[in-house]
């Protein structure tokens, strides 16, 4: 369905949601669950454009508020972001539209305002990256929306990635009209998806941080002009929309890569990754400025979170890390969902966030609280789950041995080891060696003689030895099918050098790398390293078989990733030795 309008501009009687004749929703709305006194589409659109929230500092931000064509008071949901407020309805397939469809929210009694955060899209100030200022001012616009008089003091905030970081920015400074917040596809710590157990997720922050730049150039005389409202029409006709719906994670860091061409300001975009890819390698006060996991405990309102199981190298870590970082709180719920579950622009589970905000801003008894707090799709099975606590209860850790024959297997074998090789540039060769040892290794299973549950947080203890100070390990977790075909699960990583574990957490799953201290590998010497791969979940089926790749450099485009992600290179020539008394942690569950 193409938007329609009531022949003003900022007013449009457009609805979207899931019934007939309405415009239909992108990816799943639910987590399998049918919902009860969901707010029903009742009021036409009106748009305020360009509205001045003041901060306790006099700085300026500017916001758009969407609110129904009404004189009564609503709740209210905030979307606050870096990303242009202007283009959040424009339909587009890309990263950036990630604050929610307004034409769902506002028809059934929200006020949906986005707002663009500190030094962008023409608001005041300097952006600071998630920084404490950021804190503060999220906390000043919850407090300035509940004054307004389309608000009766109830306030929510909803939207992912950037979007969910600025809710739980705003919980922790714990305004009192903040109500509920809905944080899927989160990260809580900066370092975290930045830097991966130090290595610099160059293909993701580069290209990121350049769009930001390039983005906060341009006001509402291109985002609203001729040219985007023909994007809007276009982008969402009800055909090409649907497409959208199974586009990845890959295809959005293709897109961002082609805007490093064009130009933008260095101030303070190329200070921002100047500052993460070269000044602060590791854990220090300018990260821990950015941390939002020890302030979590201040956290009072009920949390949704949420990520899909793809979303191994940016939000996903994060989202268990914050699930237990709030274990004390009552009021928490998880969704993990399967592939394309998070598409852009940002549509799903749009019904089950209905039914959260009803319950906490509206009053309506929904069911949104009934039945175990964590649902979890699990992929190949393809069927809901739900879990008391993660990781799930029930299942056990089995060990699988990284044996010197490339047999993954539930014994060592012979002891003994394998060896690969890692090339840092400049070397002045023309091409690669017929002798060279490969740059990369793999250890395979058996075939299953039944499916196999895997679920939950998982390990590589990894023996290995090196010809370098530092080195690289980059771990993926495959599904081998029976032709040979190979799915990428999930995946762990970790700079060689920054090695050191928290010795208080033992058990699988704790976050064992502080990643605050460098320490040079000791050449030819066994070093025991300990690496967490990023929690997920899969049914490996009866005749498949488990992977496990190993490499130090995946800018080799014969290296497996996830989304497309790669890292920039520690920069070392090396020969790595992995020994056979490595050991990979699989969570599976009982049968």
């Amino acid at each position: 369905m193409s938007p329609k309008s009531s022949g003003n501009d900022n007013v449009s009687s457009m609805v979207s949601g899931t019934e007939v004749g309405q415009r239909r929703l992108n990816g799943p709305q639910t987590t399998g669950r049918d919902y009860r006194n969901l707010s029903e589409p009742e009021y036409e659109t009106v748009r305020d454009d360009d509205v001045v929230v003041s901060m306790r500092d006099g700085t300026k931000l500017l916001a758009d508020v969407h609110r129904p064509n009404s004189n009564g008071r609503f709740p209210a949901l905030i979307a606050a972001s870096p990303y242009p407020r202007q283009i959040q309805d424009l339909g587009a397939p890309m990263g950036f539209v990630e604050a929610g469809a307004t034409d769902f929210w506002v028809p059934r009694g929200y006020v949906h305002v986005i707002v663009n955060i500190r030094g962008t899209g023409g608001s005041e100030g300097t952006f600071g990256f998630f920084d404490g200022q950021e804190r503060l001012d999220m906390h000043d616009v919850v407090e300035w929306v509940a004054e307004q008089k389309w608000c009766d003091g109830n306030v929510g905030m909803i939207g992912i990635s950037y979007f969910a970081m600025t809710q739980l920015e705003a919980a922790v400074e714990r305004p009192p009209h903040l109500k509920a917040i809905f944080p899927v596809a989160v990260s809580s710590d900066l370092y975290g998806p930045a830097e991966h157990h130090g290595l610099f997720s160059a293909t993701f922050c580069t290209p990121f941080l350049a769009m930001l730049g390039i983005t906060s150039r341009h006001g509402g005389k291109l985002w609203r002009g001729k040219l985007a409202n023909v994007a809007r029409r276009v982008l969402n006709t009800q055909r090409l929309h649907k497409r959208f719906a199974t586009m990845n994670g890959e295809a959005s860091v293709t897109m961002m890569k082609q805007a490093l061409r064009l130009h933008h300001d260095p101030h303070p975009w190329d200070d921002l990754w100047r500052s993460i890819a070269v000044e602060h390698p590791v854990r220090d006060q300018w990260w821990d400025d950015r941390n939002l996991i020890p302030l979590l405990d201040h956290v009072e309102v009920p949390v949704y979170l949420g990520c899909d199981w793809e979303n191994v190298p940016m939000h996903l870590p994060s989202t268990f890390e914050t699930l237990a970082a709030l274990s004390g709180s009552p009021n928490v719920r998880v969704a993990l969902l399967g592939d394309f579950g998070m598409t852009w622009p940002w549509e799903s589970l749009h019904v089950e966030a209905l039914a959260w905000f009803d319950h906490w801003l509206k009053g309506h008894d929904t069911g949104i609280l009934d039945g175990p707090p964590i649902r979890y799709w699990l992929p190949v099975a393809d069927e809901w789950r739900t879990a008391a606590s993660w990781p799930p209860q029930h299942g056990n850790h089995r060990e699988l041995s990284l044996r010197a024959d490339g047999v993954l297997g539930t014994d060592e074998g012979e002891p003994g080891e394998r060896a690969y090789m890692t090339l840092g540039a400049g070397l002045n060769r023309a091409t690669p060696s017929r002798a060279d040892p490969p740059a990369m290794l793999t250890w395979t299973s058996g075939a299953l003689d039944r499916d196999l549950d895997v679920i939950g947080d998982m390990e590589l203890r990894l023996d290995a030895c090196a010809t370098a100070a530092d080195t690289a390990w980059i771990a993926t977790l495959q599904d081998v099918d029976a032709k040979g075909g190979v799915a990428n699960i999930t995946a762990g990583y970790l700079r060689a050098s920054l090695r050191h574990v928290d010795e208080q957490a033992s058990h699988i799953g704790a976050p064992v790398l502080p990643c605050r201290r460098a320490e040079a590998v000791p050449i030819g010497e066994v070093v025991s390293y300990r690496i967490p791969l990023v929690p997920n979940a899969r049914r490996f089926l009866a005749g498949h078989r488990v992977q496990l790749c190993v490499t130090s450099n995946d800018q080799n485009p014969a290296a497996p990733t996830i989304m497309g992600f790669r890292h920039a290179t520690v920069g070392t020539s090396s020969l790595n030795s992995i020994k056979s008394t490595s050991r990979l942690l699989l969570p599976v569950l009982d049968a």
